[in-house]
Protein backbone atom coordinates (compact mmCIF):
# COMPACT_ATOMS: atom_id res chain seq x y z
CA UNK A 1 0.00 0.00 0.00
CA UNK A 2 1.59 3.50 -0.67
CA UNK A 3 0.86 4.90 2.61
CA UNK A 4 3.31 2.68 4.09
CA UNK A 5 5.88 3.36 1.70
CA UNK A 6 8.48 5.57 2.03
CA UNK A 7 11.93 6.26 0.50
CA UNK A 8 12.99 4.99 -2.96
CA UNK A 9 10.38 2.53 -2.56
CA UNK A 10 8.19 5.45 -2.57
CA UNK A 11 9.63 7.48 -4.93
CA UNK A 12 9.46 4.28 -7.34
CA UNK A 13 5.71 4.14 -7.12
CA UNK A 14 5.36 8.27 -7.41
CA UNK A 15 7.18 8.63 -10.58
CA UNK A 16 4.69 6.42 -12.23
CA UNK A 17 2.03 8.17 -10.42
CA UNK A 18 0.86 11.30 -12.38
CA UNK A 19 -2.09 12.10 -14.63
CA UNK A 20 -1.06 12.94 -17.79
CA UNK A 21 2.12 11.08 -18.28
CA UNK A 22 0.24 8.52 -20.95
CA UNK A 23 -0.98 11.32 -23.14
CA UNK A 24 -0.41 10.49 -26.19
CA UNK A 25 -0.77 13.35 -29.98
CA UNK A 26 -0.53 12.85 -33.81
CA UNK A 27 2.56 14.17 -34.82
CA UNK A 28 3.48 15.82 -37.97
CA UNK A 29 4.85 12.26 -39.54
CA UNK A 30 1.79 10.91 -38.90
CA UNK A 31 2.53 8.92 -36.31
CA UNK A 32 1.17 9.10 -32.46
CA UNK A 33 3.43 9.14 -29.59
CA UNK A 34 3.27 9.58 -26.12
CA UNK A 35 4.65 12.81 -25.08
CA UNK A 36 7.63 13.55 -23.35
CA UNK A 37 6.78 16.32 -20.78
CA UNK A 38 9.71 18.93 -20.05
CA UNK A 39 8.07 21.80 -19.09
CA UNK A 40 7.75 21.17 -15.33
CA UNK A 41 9.88 24.36 -14.57
CA UNK A 42 6.39 26.06 -15.88
CA UNK A 43 4.05 23.56 -14.14
CA UNK A 44 4.16 20.09 -12.97
CA UNK A 45 1.73 17.70 -13.93
CA UNK A 46 -0.62 16.19 -11.68
CA UNK A 47 0.12 13.84 -8.40
CA UNK A 48 -2.00 11.48 -8.75
CA UNK A 49 -2.45 10.25 -5.39
CA UNK A 50 -2.99 13.66 -4.31
CA UNK A 51 -5.71 14.10 -6.59
CA UNK A 52 -7.19 10.85 -5.27
CA UNK A 53 -7.37 12.36 -1.75
CA UNK A 54 -9.13 15.55 -2.84
CA UNK A 55 -11.79 13.60 -4.84
CA UNK A 56 -12.47 11.66 -1.62
CA UNK A 57 -12.56 14.65 0.43
CA UNK A 58 -15.34 16.25 -2.31
CA UNK A 59 -17.91 14.09 -0.68
CA UNK A 60 -17.20 16.27 2.69
CA UNK A 61 -16.56 19.87 1.14
CA UNK A 62 -17.81 22.50 3.09
CA UNK A 63 -16.67 25.71 3.85
CA UNK A 64 -13.82 26.14 7.13
CA UNK A 65 -14.28 28.60 10.22
CA UNK A 66 -16.84 26.65 11.48
CA UNK A 67 -17.28 23.29 13.53
CA UNK A 68 -20.93 23.12 13.77
CA UNK A 69 -21.72 20.77 11.28
CA UNK A 70 -19.69 17.05 9.87
CA UNK A 71 -18.49 18.77 7.17
CA UNK A 72 -16.92 22.17 8.01
CA UNK A 73 -15.18 20.27 10.95
CA UNK A 74 -13.55 17.96 8.17
CA UNK A 75 -12.51 20.93 5.88
CA UNK A 76 -11.24 23.17 9.41
CA UNK A 77 -9.29 20.56 10.21
CA UNK A 78 -7.75 19.02 6.73
CA UNK A 79 -7.21 22.97 5.99
CA UNK A 80 -5.30 24.03 9.39
CA UNK A 81 -3.63 20.56 8.61
CA UNK A 82 -2.58 21.82 5.40
CA UNK A 83 -0.65 25.10 6.67
CA UNK A 84 0.88 23.17 9.12
CA UNK A 85 2.31 20.76 6.74
CA UNK A 86 3.72 23.29 4.85
CA UNK A 87 5.70 24.73 7.79
CA UNK A 88 7.18 21.13 9.13
CA UNK A 89 8.43 20.44 5.40
CA UNK A 90 10.04 23.93 5.63
CA UNK A 91 11.66 23.53 8.71
CA UNK A 92 10.10 26.46 9.94
CA UNK A 93 9.02 26.75 13.66
CA UNK A 94 5.76 27.51 14.13
CA UNK A 95 6.20 29.82 17.50
CA UNK A 96 7.81 32.17 15.05
CA UNK A 97 6.69 31.54 11.29
CA UNK A 98 3.03 31.71 10.19
CA UNK A 99 1.88 30.04 6.82
CA UNK A 100 -0.76 31.46 4.45
CA UNK A 101 -1.89 30.38 0.81
CA UNK A 102 -2.19 33.12 -1.90
CA UNK A 103 -4.55 32.97 -4.99
CA UNK A 104 -1.44 33.31 -7.67
CA UNK A 105 1.44 31.71 -6.83
CA UNK A 106 4.52 32.85 -6.23
CA UNK A 107 3.61 36.66 -7.55
CA UNK A 108 0.62 37.05 -4.93
CA UNK A 109 3.38 36.47 -1.67
CA UNK A 110 6.22 38.37 -3.63
CA UNK A 111 4.02 41.36 -3.36
CA UNK A 112 2.16 40.62 -0.43
CA UNK A 113 6.04 40.54 1.12
CA UNK A 114 7.41 44.06 -0.36
CA UNK A 115 4.31 45.73 0.70
CA UNK A 116 5.17 44.14 4.36
CA UNK A 117 8.57 45.01 4.07
CA UNK A 118 8.34 48.74 2.62
CA UNK A 119 5.35 49.59 5.44
CA UNK A 120 6.81 47.90 8.21
CA UNK A 121 10.53 49.52 7.59
CA UNK A 122 9.76 53.10 5.82
CA UNK A 123 13.16 54.29 6.86
CA UNK A 124 15.07 51.82 5.05
CA UNK A 125 14.56 52.66 1.31
CA UNK A 126 16.77 49.87 -0.12
CA UNK A 127 16.61 46.08 -1.69
CA UNK A 128 18.56 43.80 -3.08
CA UNK A 129 17.93 41.22 -5.89
CA UNK A 130 19.90 39.20 -8.12
CA UNK A 131 20.08 39.67 -11.87
CA UNK A 132 18.84 36.19 -12.67
CA UNK A 133 15.15 36.77 -10.64
CA UNK A 134 11.91 35.95 -12.41
CA UNK A 135 9.53 39.36 -12.76
CA UNK A 136 7.45 38.15 -9.60
CA UNK A 137 10.62 38.58 -7.82
CA UNK A 138 11.96 41.55 -9.16
CA UNK A 139 9.16 43.64 -10.12
CA UNK A 140 7.33 43.34 -6.95
CA UNK A 141 10.39 45.30 -4.93
CA UNK A 142 10.48 47.53 -8.01
CA UNK A 143 7.57 49.22 -7.72
CA UNK A 144 7.03 48.84 -3.64
CA UNK A 145 10.96 49.90 -2.70
CA UNK A 146 12.51 53.57 -3.69
CA UNK A 147 15.77 51.86 -4.78
CA UNK A 148 16.73 48.17 -6.49
CA UNK A 149 19.93 46.65 -6.71
CA UNK A 150 20.47 43.79 -8.72
CA UNK A 151 23.26 41.89 -7.67
CA UNK A 152 25.89 40.55 -9.77
CA UNK A 153 26.81 36.88 -10.52
CA UNK A 154 29.80 35.06 -10.66
CA UNK A 155 31.33 34.54 -14.01
CA UNK A 156 33.80 31.80 -14.96
CA UNK A 157 34.70 31.38 -18.66
CA UNK A 158 32.30 33.28 -19.82
CA UNK A 159 29.71 31.71 -17.97
CA UNK A 160 27.09 33.05 -15.72
CA UNK A 161 27.17 31.28 -12.16
CA UNK A 162 25.50 31.87 -9.02
CA UNK A 163 25.07 35.23 -7.24
CA UNK A 164 28.41 36.56 -6.11
CA UNK A 165 28.32 36.33 -2.48
CA UNK A 166 31.11 38.24 -2.00
CA UNK A 167 30.10 41.22 -4.19
CA UNK A 168 26.92 41.08 -2.33
CA UNK A 169 28.79 41.52 0.93
CA UNK A 170 30.44 44.96 -0.57
CA UNK A 171 26.87 46.11 -1.54
CA UNK A 172 25.60 45.36 1.87
CA UNK A 173 28.49 47.31 3.33
CA UNK A 174 27.87 50.63 1.09
CA UNK A 175 24.35 51.11 2.06
CA UNK A 176 24.50 49.71 5.34
CA UNK A 177 21.57 51.96 7.25
CA UNK A 178 19.30 52.01 4.24
CA UNK A 179 19.31 48.32 3.52
CA UNK A 180 15.66 46.72 3.89
CA UNK A 181 16.02 43.71 2.63
CA UNK A 182 17.67 40.81 0.46
CA UNK A 183 15.20 38.87 -1.76
CA UNK A 184 16.77 36.11 -4.13
CA UNK A 185 15.34 33.01 -5.83
CA UNK A 186 17.01 29.69 -4.37
CA UNK A 187 17.21 28.11 -7.97
CA UNK A 188 16.84 30.15 -11.48
CA UNK A 189 13.97 29.28 -13.33
CA UNK A 190 16.29 29.84 -16.45
CA UNK A 191 19.35 27.91 -16.03
CA UNK A 192 17.93 25.61 -12.83
CA UNK A 193 21.18 27.23 -10.95
CA UNK A 194 21.22 26.90 -7.27
CA UNK A 195 21.75 30.32 -5.13
CA UNK A 196 23.42 30.09 -1.92
CA UNK A 197 20.86 31.62 0.21
CA UNK A 198 21.70 30.49 3.80
CA UNK A 199 25.15 32.08 3.08
CA UNK A 200 23.03 35.38 1.53
CA UNK A 201 21.09 35.09 5.00
CA UNK A 202 23.88 35.64 7.10
CA UNK A 203 25.43 38.25 5.34
CA UNK A 204 21.59 39.94 5.32
CA UNK A 205 21.12 40.09 8.76
CA UNK A 206 24.58 41.38 9.52
CA UNK A 207 23.78 44.09 8.08
CA UNK A 208 20.35 44.60 9.49
CA UNK A 209 18.31 43.53 6.62
CA UNK A 210 15.75 40.63 6.37
CA UNK A 211 16.16 37.48 3.86
CA UNK A 212 13.13 36.87 1.14
CA UNK A 213 13.52 33.50 -0.80
CA UNK A 214 11.92 33.25 -4.00
CA UNK A 215 11.33 29.23 -3.70
CA UNK A 216 9.22 28.37 -6.66
CA UNK A 217 11.93 26.40 -8.47
CA UNK A 218 13.48 25.43 -4.88
CA UNK A 219 10.49 23.86 -3.28
CA UNK A 220 9.82 20.74 -4.96
CA UNK A 221 13.27 20.27 -5.83
CA UNK A 222 15.87 20.69 -2.77
CA UNK A 223 15.43 20.51 0.95
CA UNK A 224 14.58 23.53 3.04
CA UNK A 225 15.53 24.09 6.61
CA UNK A 226 14.22 27.71 7.19
CA UNK A 227 15.14 27.59 11.13
CA UNK A 228 18.71 26.27 11.93
CA UNK A 229 19.20 26.09 15.16
CA UNK A 230 23.25 25.64 15.56
CA UNK A 231 23.42 28.53 13.13
CA UNK A 232 20.26 31.14 13.85
CA UNK A 233 21.72 33.60 11.93
CA UNK A 234 21.79 31.99 8.18
CA UNK A 235 17.25 31.49 9.29
CA UNK A 236 15.18 32.61 6.37
CA UNK A 237 12.76 35.02 7.25
CA UNK A 238 10.27 34.65 4.61
CA UNK A 239 9.74 32.29 1.42
CA UNK A 240 7.34 31.60 -1.02
CA UNK A 241 6.46 29.25 -3.65
CA UNK A 242 4.00 27.70 -5.88
CA UNK A 243 1.74 24.69 -5.41
CA UNK A 244 1.19 24.64 -9.53
CA UNK A 245 4.87 23.80 -9.12
CA UNK A 246 4.97 21.77 -6.95
CA UNK A 247 3.20 18.47 -8.51
CA UNK A 248 -0.84 20.01 -7.67
CA UNK A 249 -1.84 22.31 -10.38
CA UNK A 250 -4.93 24.26 -9.25
CA UNK A 251 -3.57 24.79 -5.93
CA UNK A 252 -2.80 28.02 -4.19
CA UNK A 253 0.83 30.05 -3.50
CA UNK A 254 2.52 29.86 -0.14
CA UNK A 255 4.23 32.27 2.20
CA UNK A 256 5.98 31.17 5.09
CA UNK A 257 7.00 34.23 7.06
CA UNK A 258 7.98 35.28 10.60
CA UNK A 259 5.00 36.52 12.63
CA UNK A 260 6.43 39.87 14.18
CA UNK A 261 6.82 40.65 10.22
CA UNK A 262 3.35 40.51 9.51
CA UNK A 263 2.29 41.70 12.53
CA UNK A 264 3.76 44.88 11.63
CA UNK A 265 1.29 46.31 8.72
CA UNK A 266 -2.38 45.14 8.16
CA UNK A 267 -3.09 42.83 5.40
CA UNK A 268 -3.51 44.55 2.05
CA UNK A 269 -6.58 42.56 1.88
CA UNK A 270 -9.64 42.70 3.95
CA UNK A 271 -12.62 40.81 3.71
CA UNK A 272 -14.65 37.80 5.71
CA UNK A 273 -12.50 35.48 8.12
CA UNK A 274 -9.97 38.61 8.67
CA UNK A 275 -11.68 40.59 11.00
CA UNK A 276 -12.28 39.85 15.09
CA UNK A 277 -14.85 42.41 15.01
CA UNK A 278 -16.54 45.53 12.82
CA UNK A 279 -18.50 48.37 13.74
CA UNK A 280 -20.06 50.81 11.95
CA UNK A 281 -16.92 53.12 12.56
CA UNK A 282 -13.93 50.75 12.47
CA UNK A 283 -13.14 47.21 12.31
CA UNK A 284 -10.57 44.81 14.40
CA UNK A 285 -8.40 42.56 12.64
CA UNK A 286 -7.09 39.45 13.84
CA UNK A 287 -3.92 38.67 15.51
CA UNK A 288 -3.98 35.31 14.54
CA UNK A 289 -2.65 33.41 11.46
CA UNK A 290 -3.48 32.13 9.02
CA UNK A 291 -6.67 34.26 8.92
CA UNK A 292 -5.56 37.38 9.38
CA UNK A 293 -4.05 36.95 5.79
CA UNK A 294 -6.71 34.97 4.62
CA UNK A 295 -9.72 36.85 3.71
CA UNK A 296 -12.62 35.73 1.90
CA UNK A 297 -13.10 32.04 1.36
CA UNK A 298 -9.56 30.17 0.48
CA UNK A 299 -9.18 27.53 -2.32
CA UNK A 300 -9.86 24.77 0.19
CA UNK A 301 -9.57 21.94 -2.39
CA UNK A 302 -6.00 23.10 -3.41
CA UNK A 303 -4.56 24.23 -0.29
CA UNK A 304 -5.35 20.18 0.92
CA UNK A 305 -3.80 18.92 -2.65
CA UNK A 306 -1.11 20.50 -2.22
CA UNK A 307 -0.25 19.14 1.54
CA UNK A 308 -0.82 15.67 0.42
CA UNK A 309 1.80 15.95 -2.27
CA UNK A 310 4.53 17.68 0.13
CA UNK A 311 3.77 15.08 2.33
CA UNK A 312 4.41 12.18 -0.40
CA UNK A 313 7.59 14.59 -0.93
CA UNK A 314 8.43 14.52 2.64
CA UNK A 315 8.05 10.81 2.88
CA UNK A 316 10.11 10.10 0.08
CA UNK A 317 13.20 12.17 1.12
CA UNK A 318 13.80 15.57 -0.05
CA UNK A 319 17.78 14.38 0.03
CA UNK A 320 17.10 11.90 -1.46
CA UNK A 321 15.09 13.09 -4.91
CA UNK A 322 17.82 16.21 -4.98
CA UNK A 323 20.74 13.62 -5.41
CA UNK A 324 17.88 11.62 -8.12
CA UNK A 325 17.78 15.06 -9.38
CA UNK A 326 21.73 15.89 -9.49
CA UNK A 327 22.05 12.36 -11.44
CA UNK A 328 19.20 13.45 -14.15
CA UNK A 329 20.28 16.86 -15.03
CA UNK A 330 24.14 15.50 -15.05
CA UNK A 331 23.22 12.81 -17.52
CA UNK A 332 21.42 15.39 -19.58
CA UNK A 333 24.83 18.04 -19.11
CA UNK A 334 26.38 15.25 -20.39
CA UNK A 335 24.28 14.07 -23.30
CA UNK A 336 23.60 17.75 -24.50
CA UNK A 337 26.85 19.26 -24.77
CA UNK A 338 28.26 16.36 -27.42
CA UNK A 339 25.53 17.66 -30.01
CA UNK A 340 27.03 20.01 -32.11
CA UNK A 341 26.26 23.16 -32.47
CA UNK A 342 24.13 23.53 -29.06
CA UNK A 343 24.61 26.43 -27.00
CA UNK A 344 24.13 25.63 -22.88
CA UNK A 345 23.55 28.67 -20.81
CA UNK A 346 25.13 29.59 -17.66
CA UNK A 347 27.59 27.86 -15.59
CA UNK A 348 27.55 23.99 -16.87
CA UNK A 349 30.28 22.53 -14.64
CA UNK A 350 28.19 21.21 -11.64
CA UNK A 351 31.43 21.04 -9.11
CA UNK A 352 30.97 24.65 -8.96
CA UNK A 353 27.22 25.44 -9.35
CA UNK A 354 24.69 23.29 -8.46
CA UNK A 355 22.17 22.84 -11.40
CA UNK A 356 18.10 21.68 -10.25
CA UNK A 357 15.29 21.35 -12.60
CA UNK A 358 16.11 23.31 -15.45
CA UNK A 359 18.25 23.66 -18.67
CA UNK A 360 18.09 26.24 -21.59
CA UNK A 361 20.07 26.06 -24.42
CA UNK A 362 19.82 26.89 -28.58
CA UNK A 363 20.79 25.14 -31.52
CA UNK A 364 23.24 27.22 -34.00
CA UNK A 365 21.38 28.59 -37.71
CA UNK A 366 17.70 27.96 -35.23
CA UNK A 367 15.55 30.62 -33.60
CA UNK A 368 14.24 29.32 -30.15
CA UNK A 369 10.79 29.13 -31.29
CA UNK A 370 11.65 26.90 -34.64
CA UNK A 371 13.92 25.16 -32.11
CA UNK A 372 10.91 24.39 -29.56
CA UNK A 373 7.96 23.96 -32.60
CA UNK A 374 10.45 20.92 -33.91
CA UNK A 375 10.55 19.06 -31.07
CA UNK A 376 6.73 18.75 -30.34
CA UNK A 377 5.78 18.47 -33.79
CA UNK A 378 8.26 15.96 -35.08
CA UNK A 379 9.14 14.29 -31.25
CA UNK A 380 6.56 14.58 -29.03
CA UNK A 381 8.72 16.38 -26.33
CA UNK A 382 7.30 19.20 -25.23
CA UNK A 383 10.02 22.12 -24.12
CA UNK A 384 8.84 26.17 -23.45
CA UNK A 385 10.86 28.63 -25.39
CA UNK A 386 11.43 32.89 -25.41
CA UNK A 387 12.65 34.59 -21.97
CA UNK A 388 10.77 32.37 -19.10
CA UNK A 389 9.43 36.08 -17.36
CA UNK A 390 13.47 36.71 -16.72
CA UNK A 391 14.49 39.38 -19.43
CA UNK A 392 16.85 40.96 -17.96
CA UNK A 393 18.98 37.38 -16.88
CA UNK A 394 18.35 35.76 -20.77
CA UNK A 395 19.28 39.29 -21.92
CA UNK A 396 22.51 39.36 -20.52
CA UNK A 397 23.44 35.65 -21.48
CA UNK A 398 22.38 36.00 -25.04
CA UNK A 399 23.96 39.30 -25.68
CA UNK A 400 26.76 37.87 -28.51
CA UNK A 401 23.32 36.00 -29.76
CA UNK A 402 21.54 38.91 -30.70
CA UNK A 403 24.06 40.88 -32.72
CA UNK A 404 25.49 37.78 -34.53
CA UNK A 405 24.06 39.06 -38.07
CA UNK A 406 22.99 42.40 -37.07
CA UNK A 407 25.14 43.78 -39.38
CA UNK A 408 23.39 41.98 -42.36
CA UNK A 409 20.23 42.71 -41.66
CA UNK A 410 17.75 45.96 -43.02
CA UNK A 411 17.43 48.59 -40.38
CA UNK A 412 13.80 48.15 -41.15
CA UNK A 413 13.67 44.58 -40.09
CA UNK A 414 16.03 44.52 -37.52
CA UNK A 415 13.10 44.84 -34.79
CA UNK A 416 11.85 41.42 -35.94
CA UNK A 417 15.24 39.65 -36.45
CA UNK A 418 15.87 40.27 -32.44
CA UNK A 419 12.11 39.55 -31.70
CA UNK A 420 12.70 36.30 -33.32
CA UNK A 421 16.51 35.49 -31.58
CA UNK A 422 15.55 36.95 -28.03
CA UNK A 423 15.10 34.10 -26.31
CA UNK A 424 16.24 30.45 -25.55
CA UNK A 425 14.94 27.33 -25.27
CA UNK A 426 14.36 25.42 -21.63
CA UNK A 427 14.17 21.94 -20.67
CA UNK A 428 12.48 21.33 -17.54
CA UNK A 429 12.29 18.02 -15.08
CA UNK A 430 10.22 16.84 -12.58
CA UNK A 431 10.15 13.56 -10.02
CA UNK A 432 8.05 11.66 -12.96
CA UNK A 433 10.91 12.50 -15.36
CA UNK A 434 13.43 10.04 -16.03
CA UNK A 435 16.90 8.55 -17.65
CA UNK A 436 15.03 7.69 -20.56
CA UNK A 437 13.36 11.31 -21.12
CA UNK A 438 16.91 12.76 -21.12
CA UNK A 439 17.87 10.00 -24.14
CA UNK A 440 14.64 11.00 -26.09
CA UNK A 441 15.66 14.50 -25.51
CA UNK A 442 18.94 14.32 -26.47
CA UNK A 443 18.30 11.93 -29.65
CA UNK A 444 16.11 14.29 -30.86
CA UNK A 445 18.26 17.43 -30.62
CA UNK A 446 20.87 15.38 -32.38
CA UNK A 447 18.66 14.59 -35.30
CA UNK A 448 17.85 18.58 -35.79
CA UNK A 449 21.59 19.23 -35.67
CA UNK A 450 22.33 17.03 -38.37
CA UNK A 451 18.99 17.99 -40.36
CA UNK A 452 18.38 21.40 -39.96
CA UNK A 453 17.92 22.18 -43.20
CA UNK A 454 15.42 19.52 -43.73
CA UNK A 455 12.65 21.36 -40.97
CA UNK A 456 13.26 24.66 -41.48
CA UNK A 457 12.24 24.05 -44.91
CA UNK A 458 8.86 22.84 -43.41
CA UNK A 459 8.06 26.41 -41.44
CA UNK A 460 7.00 29.83 -41.98
CA UNK A 461 6.76 32.84 -39.53
CA UNK A 462 3.28 34.00 -39.49
CA UNK A 463 1.85 37.15 -38.58
CA UNK A 464 2.62 36.83 -34.84
CA UNK A 465 6.23 35.54 -35.02
CA UNK A 466 5.27 32.08 -34.03
CA UNK A 467 6.95 29.39 -36.05
CA UNK A 468 4.00 27.14 -38.10
CA UNK A 469 4.09 24.16 -39.60
CA UNK A 470 3.41 24.65 -43.52
CA UNK A 471 1.19 21.34 -44.02
CA UNK A 472 0.87 20.05 -40.10
CA UNK A 473 -2.25 21.68 -38.03
CA UNK A 474 -2.70 20.48 -34.74
CA UNK A 475 -7.09 19.96 -34.36
CA UNK A 476 -7.72 20.98 -30.49
CA UNK A 477 -11.05 20.47 -30.86
CA UNK A 478 -11.38 16.64 -30.10
CA UNK A 479 -9.52 17.53 -26.67
CA UNK A 480 -12.10 20.15 -25.37
CA UNK A 481 -13.56 18.96 -22.09
CA UNK A 482 -17.19 19.44 -23.10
Amino acid sequence: MLHKKTGSALFTEIQNAFIGLDTQYTLATGETTKRIYLDSTASTLMMKPAHDVVEHYYQHYANTHSTLHFGAKISTDYYQWAHERMLSFLGANPKTYACFFTGSGTTAGMNRLARVFKHGRPEKTTALVSIMEHHSNDLPHRKHMEKIIHVPLKERNGKLGCVCIDMLENICKEHQGQLNYIALTGVSNVTGIMNPIYEAAEIAHRYGAYMIVDGAQLAAHVPVQMCNPKHPEQNIDALVFSGHKTYYPGSPGVVVARKDLLLSVEPEEVGGGMVQDVFTENYVVKSTFPDREEAGTPNIPGAIGLAVAIDILDRIGMDFLFKEEDKLIQLALDKMTNIPGIRIYGETNTNHCKRVASISFNMKDLDHGLTAAILNDYFNIAVRNDCFCAHPYVKEMIMDDLMSGVENIEMDDIDDYIELKRGMVRASFGLYSKDEDVHALADALMEISKNAEKYISHYHVDASGNYVHKSFRFDIEPFYPI
